[in-house]
Parts: C-alpha cells; sequence; structure tokens
C-alpha cells in the first residue's frame, strides 16, 4: 500500500503539470459539449414531433375537405337517379350551383353507360372533352364497370387531365347494376385542390408531397430554402387511393423551432471552464517561480547527459556493422590491439578465431545477394549471443566473423568457445521461408606463442583458416609453426596457377577400370596432373583447390573435357578405341549455363561419339541447386554422355536423385572397400549400394580395390567394375596404352565366367 506522502507527492505533482489547466479546460469542453449534444438532441426531437402534428393535421384537413367533395358529387347522382327525366338544363343549373358553392372543380361531368361525357358545366375551357370516352384504357374501363356494378364511387387517382394539368375525377355510379344510368363526375385540379385545402402558413413554411403508390405524384411549393434533414410522411386515409403525405419544411420555420438553450449552456459551461483553467495556470506559475533555479539546473545537468549519450550513439556507429550490427573491423582491431596491451602486462594469453562460412558464395550467387545479407544477419544473432566481457564477436566483411576471446587461461578455454561456435551452426537457419545447413571453418591464433601484435595474429589465424578448409571445411585448425612457410608455397603456387593453362603445364593420366564380368579394360578415368617447371609433378590436391578458391577452376575442367575428347580421338583405329573416359566436373563447373554448348562443340569438333565421354559427379554436388542441376545432367544424357556419381556413401546418399537423374554409373566411395573383407558393417553397406544400383538398372564401381581379396569379394557380388592399385595406378596414356597391347595389367586375373 503506498505512503500518504507518496500518495500527496502524487497529486501535487498532477496539480503542477502544466497539462492540468488543459485537462480542466477539456473536462469543461466534454461537459459543455455533451449537454449541448443533449440538448440539441432533445429539441430536435421535439421539432420532429411538432413537424409529425403538422403533417398528421394536414392529412386530416384533407381527408376531411375530401370527403365533402366525395358527398357532394354522391348528392347529385341520387337526385338524378331519384329523377331520370332530369333535363340538361335543369343538371346545368344545378352543376353551377355547386360550382359557385365549393369554388374548387374543374368541372362537373355527366357520363352515359357508355363512359363517354355527355354533359359538362362550364364549357369554357372544357369543349374538346364532351364526346371523351373515360375508360380510355382497359385500368380504366375496369375500375368504372365494377364501380357501376357495386354503386360505389370510383376514383382516378392523380393523371393528366384533358383539359391540360394534373388532376383528379370522382367517379360516382347513378344507380347500379341494370339500374345505372352512367356516373357523376367531379374534376378537380391539383393545384386548386391543394390551395383551397392548405392555409397560406403551410404553403409558405413547408413543401408538400403527395406520393401515390410509392410514386411522387403531386409536389406542391418547390420554391422554398428547404431543410431536407427534416421531413415527416404520413397516409392519407381516402377510399380506393393509395396516398401519403411528406412534409419538409423550411429553414426558416425550423430555425423558428430551434431553442437557444444548447447555445447558451454550451458558452457558459466554457467560459466557465476556461476561467477556472486560467486560475488553475496562474498558481502554477506562482508555485513554479519558487523552483525555477532548480529546474534550470536540472535542465542543464539533461543536457550534458544527452551530449554524452549522443556522443556515445557516434561513438557505436563508427564501431559497427550496418548490417550484422556486430562491431566492424576497424574496431575489432583497435579492441584487439588494447587487449594484446593489457595481457602483455597480465601475463595472459589470448585467442584469435577466424570464422568462415562454408558454401557461402555459393548460396550468394545461387539465392541472391538479398539471401546474403539475410543469412549473415541470422549468423550474426547466433553469433552474438556468445559476446560478454571475455569474448567479442565482430564482422570482418563477406562471409567473414572475428571472435576475441580474452583472459585464456587454458587451451581447454578456447576448445570449449570453438564448440560453442559450431553450437551456433547445429540448427538450421530460416531464410526467406527456408531451411538452410550452414557450417563454419574455423583458424585460430593464440596470443603470444602465434604473433605479439593485432596484425600478427590476424595474419596467422588466416592461415590457420584456410589449413582447416583444405582439410574438409567445417572443422578448425590451430596456427602451429611452419604454417607460414606453407601458405608462401600455396601463393607461390597460386600465382603460377595462372600461367600453367596459357603453357600448357597440365596432362591427363588414366586409370584402368576392370570389367569384372569379362576381366577386359572397357573405361579409364581421366586425371589431371601439373607438371610445374620447378616442383616437377603435382597431383591435384596440391591445386585442384585453389583452382577452386579463384574461380580457375572452370577453366581448367573445359581444358579437361578438350584433353579428353582429343584422346578419344587419338585412339581411333587402335587398340584402346573402345575404351570410354571418365572425367570430373566440380560445382561451380556444372553451374556454368554454357557448359552443354561447351562439351556439344568439342565431341563434334573431335569426332568423338558422345557414348565414349563419362562424366563423374560427387554426391555433394548434386544437392546444390537440384533443379539447375537436373537440367544440366538431363542434357547431357540427351547428348549420350554417360553419368557417374563419384563417392557415393559418404556424402547425401539419398534415393531420390538416383531415381530422378539419368544416372549409369554408382562409384562406392573407396573407404568401404579397404576394409570390407574385415568390418562387416562395410560388406553389408557395400552388397546393399550393389544390390540397389542393380535394382535401379545402374552399373556399379568399386574404388580403392588393392587386394585381392576385396576384388573376389566384389565378384561374388556381382559388382560391375573395379578401379584401384591392384589393377592399375593411375598413368600416362602412352604406358596405357603399352599395358593393354601386353596384357600386363593384373596379369594371370581369372575372369570368373559363371558370374
Amino acid at each position: 500500500m503506498a505512503k500518504p506522502e507518496t500518495s500527496i507527492r502524487l497529486v501535487v505533482r498532477a496539480l503542477m503539470s502544466p497539462v492540468f489547466p488543459v485537462l480542466i479546460f477539456l473536462v469543461f469542453l466534454g461537459i459543455a459539449s455533451g449537454l449541448r449534444v443533449g440538448l440539441i438532441q432533445q429539441n430536435t426531437h421535439q421539432i420532429q414531433t411538432n413537424l409529425s402534428n403538422e403533417a398528421r393535421a394536414l392529412a386530416n384537413n384533407l381527408e376531411r375537405e375530401f370527403m365533402v367533395h366525395l358527398d357532394a358529387i354522391g348528392r347529385m347522382a341520387m337526385r338524378m337517379q331519384a329523377n331520370p327525366s332530369q333535363t340538361e338544363a335543369l343538371w346545368r343549373e344545378d352543376a353551377r350551383n355547386y360550382l359557385r358553392d365549393f369554388g374548387v372543380y374543374q368541372a362537373i361531368e355527366w357520363i352515359d353507360r357508355n363512359y363517354i361525357i355527355r354533359w359538362l358545366e362550364p364549357l369554357s375551357g372544357n369543349n374538346d372533352v364532351i364526346g371523351f370516352n373515360v375508360a380510355f384504357n382497359e385500368q380504366r374501363r375496369a375500375a368504372l364497370s365494377r364501380a357501376a356494378a357495386s354503386g360505389q364511387y370510383d376514383i382516378s387517382g392523380i393523371i393528366d387531365l384533358r383539359q391540360g394539368g394534373e388532376g383528379l375525377v370522382i367517379y360516382h355510379p347513378v344507380g347500379r347494376g341494370d339500374a345505372n344510368n352512367g356516373f357523376m363526375a367531379g374534376v378537380f385540379r391539383m393545384n386548386t385542390l391543394a390551395e383551397q385545402m392548405l392555409t397560406r402558413r403551410v404553403l409558405e413554411q413547408f413543401q408538400v408531397t403527395i406520393t401515390q403508390s410509392d410514386q411522387t405524384s403531386y409536389l406542391l411549393n418547390t420554391s422554398s430554402d428547404l431543410d431536407n434533414s427534416l421531413n415527416h410522411t404520413v397516409p392519407i386515409n381516402l377510399p380506393s387511393l393509395d396516398w401519403s403525405l411528406t412534409l419538409t419544411p423550411s429553414r426558416q420555420w425550423v430555425e423558428g423551432q430551434r431553442s437557444s438553450w444548447p447555445t447558451m449552456t454550451f458558452t457558459s459551461l466554457l467560459l466557465m471552464g476556461l476561467l477556472t483553467s486560467l486560475t488553475t495556470l496562474l498558481v502554477q506559475l506562482i508555485l513554479k517561480r519558487n523552483q525555477a533555479l532548480l529546474k534550470t539546473r536540472k535542465e542543464l545537468e539533461q543536457e550534458i547527459d544527452q551530449r554524452v549519450a549522443m556522443q556515445v550513439d557516434l561513438e557505436r556507429l563508427e564501431s559497427t556493422d550496418t548490417l550484422t550490427g556486430l562491431a566492424n573491423r576497424r574496431f575489432f582491431m583497435e579492441d584487439l590491439a588494447h587487449t594484446i596491451n593489457i595481457a602483455d602486462r597480465q601475463l595472459r594469453q589470448i585467442a584469435l578465431v577466424m570464422l568462415d562460412l562454408d558454401r557461402f558464395q555459393m548460396l550468394n550467387d545461387s539465392l541472391g545477394h538479398q539471401f546474403g545479407d539475410e543469412l549473415l544477419i541470422k549468423v550474426s544473432e547466433r553469433l552474438n549471443g556468445l559476446s560478454n566481457e571475455r569474448v567479442l564477436v565482430a564482422y570482418s566483411g563477406g562471409d567473414e566473423f572475428m571472435v576475441c576471446q580474452q583472459q585464456v587461461d587454458d587451451i581447454d578455454d578456447v576448445i570449449h568457445l570453438l564448440g560453442q561456435i559450431k553450437q551456433c551452426f547445429a540448427a538450421p537457419f530460416e531464410v526467406q521461408g527456408e531451411a538452410h545447413s550452414i557450417t563454419a571453418t574455423m583458424g585460430v591464433a593464440v596470443y603470444p606463442q602465434s604473433g605479439l601484435d593485432a596484425d600478427t595474429l590476424l595474419r596467422n589465424a588466416d592461415i590457420a583458416l584456410y589449413r582447416a578448409k583444405e582439410q574438409g571445411r567445417n572443422t578448425y585448425q590451430f596456427y602451429t609453426e611452419g604454417m607460414q612457410d606453407r601458405e608462401v608455397l600455396r601463393l607461390e603456387l597460386d600465382r603460377d596457377l595462372s600461367q600453367a593453362l596459357a603453357n600448357d603445364e597440365f596432362v591427363l593420366y588414366f586409370q584402368p577400370q576392370l570389367n569384372l564380368d569379362t576381366g577386359e579394360i572397357n573405361s579409364v578415368e581421366a586425371l589431371i596432373r601439373w607438371q610445374h617447371p620447378v616442383r616437377g609433378l603435382l597431383p591435384p590436391v596440391e591445386f585442384i583447390p585453389l583452382a577452386e578458391e579463384s574461380g580457375r577452376i572452370t577453366e581448367i575442367g573445359r581444358w579437361v573435357v578438350l584433353a579428353a575428347c582429343r584422346q578419344l580421338a587419338r585412339w581411333k583405329g587402335t587398340p584402346c578405341e573402345h575404351l570410354r573416359v571418365a572425367v570430373n566436373l566440380s560445382g561451380r563447373e556444372l553451374d556454368d549455363d554454357s557448359l552443354i554448348d561447351h562439351i556439344r562443340s568439342t565431341l563434334a569438333s573431335e569426332a568423338v561419339d558422345p557414348s565414349r565421354l563419362e562424366v563423374e559427379l560427387t554426391e555433394e554436388i548434386f544437392i546444390q541447386n537440384i533443379e539447375h542441376n537436373l537440367n544440366q545432367l538431363s542434357q547431357l544424357h540427351q547428348l549420350g554422355v554417360h553419368l557417374a556419381i563419384d563417392d557415393f556413401g559418404v556424402g547425401y546418399s539419398s534415393l531420390g536423385y538416383l531415381r530422378d537423374f539419368p544416372v549409369d554409373l554408382l562409384k562406392i566411395d573407396r573407404s568401404f572397400i579397404t576394409d570390407v573383407t574385415e568390418r562387416h558393417d562395410d560388406a553389408v553397406i557395400t552388397r546393399a549400394v550393389i544390390n540397389l544400383a542393380h535394382n535401379l538398372g545402374i552399373q556399379v564401381v568399386a574404388e580403392g580395390v588393392e587386394t585381392e581379396e576385396q576384388l573376389n569379394f566384389l565378384k561374388a557380388h556381382r559388382c560391375n567394375l573395379a578401379q584401384g592399385y591392384l589393377i592399375s595406378r593411375p598413368i600416362p596414356a602412352a604406358d596405357l596404352e603399352r599395358a593393354l597391347a601386353e596384357g600386363i595389367l593384373i596379369p594371370g586375373l581369372p575372369v570368373d565366367s559363371g558370374l
């Protein structure tokens, strides 16, 4: 429960608020507005009631006056019925008396049984009506016929009169049935009838609308300044007529009904609120004057605090990457230099971790830079969760991040941090509505062992990162002595690689594949070697990763295809012309949309049968951009080129792409063949792969065959082809030709024709 002093303080604070006078005024304004609205609504309701009374009174007067005329016409009809031999002169005398007494008729008529007007008074202005058939349509004929039969009068409703203008006609039968002797009719003009029945006040202050069967039939007083927001409609109870009367008041009449109380009440309360607010404001000004010095001091202190906060924000913006929100490279290096100075005095270690996202560039190129930016933000959010007083995470640029761990007591502290970083990549990243599994490779440099300044630590961590990538990615590597020398060699090799194609330094070696059904060599795998002018013959592992990193792999891949096709062309007409040559494609090559055209044109230029060429891809490449790869490989298949999956079993191993892709050959990875005769699991997996491939109509090649026991196992389980050192190492084309000619490959190898 709040203390009394606290409650009083809160009340005083509220009273001193500059908003308080405004609130008082707004309260009075709200009350005044509410009362005004209520009074206006009440007054409007009263006006509507008065209008309703006016309309009802007017309708009653119309009903009463109309019945008077109806009875008068009826009496004339009764007199003619009582005196059938009445002369026209006597009838006219009677009609003139009606015209003079009532002063509202346009004419009085006698109509014979055939609905023809025979007698009419007055004749002046009505001559054209004599002889007119009032049953001018089927509706009127039917109505008059019913009236003659029943003896009840009929009213025409508002019609266009033969004499001109709008009006209505009352038809009263003279007798009924067979005794009917026509009709007595009274013709009324609507304007004369309305002016006779309505007072001058009504005509001046209201518009009168007579509606017949929901259609406006007559409108009186259309020139008044009307208030159309108010009107009232009442039915007019007249025999055989469906009439209603709508009364719309003029603005003058409405204003005359308005009360001045709403305005007076609103003005009075508003003035009271204004006076009360001004009084409160004056009291506040008097109280605040005594606090002026204290308030000024507080404002100065607040301004100083704001300037300090702005300075902090500016420093933060200068030190923060705008995309990821992490520390930027400049700030990280400054902080690292400062941390090294402290660690030097305290004799502590520091760990610098360089982190690189695996396959980021491929995802960024294929899915777009917006995807790449969103992925970097997601990664940054997870890595930033590791930040604390001992760990600083920064974004270096591209797909690289930097992590500095201070106060390292033991190498286990660094190992623990690396485990935490790897855990950040354990769950897939949700980017643009899809889940993507991303891994990271890390290089670690530890102060002071790996460098005594920030730049040296950063360079050595980058060297360790590259070594970790060479080991297969998704791992880490600590910087050790000698790495820098190897890095220098790598840079020199990368430099020389740019000239290797121009200097024609690459050569192809061929490793035979033994057909286990026939004991023949029908296919070989083409493997590139680099005949370096200084270092000698280099295997692919020494330069292919460099080519992939630098983007030269596509050019090298094109050279391999061209060299393989030229070799096939040279073998025509020789004992080797039956050989099929397999070449390896990288993911970058498969992403190249011009790959198919290059292979097609190369085959055509060398006049090589496409079935003599085989393309090998690893499982990992298959799952990268599956839709694009399927299109590329389908076009290769249509050319007649064979398709093989290399290293099967160690990658994605999805049965889906075996079903969807035009695969001709599976190559079982050497890791399963090495211990296939000793480990039960490897034997089971190998047999399963062979059976699976055969069931799908795909041939199987076993890689890494080095012993006869392995070869016998593969033959026993109907493996189609074997490749490995037992058959032959990769050899130049000339050595392959000589070995095949002399039959020296795996001499004496028996071929079991029963397999």
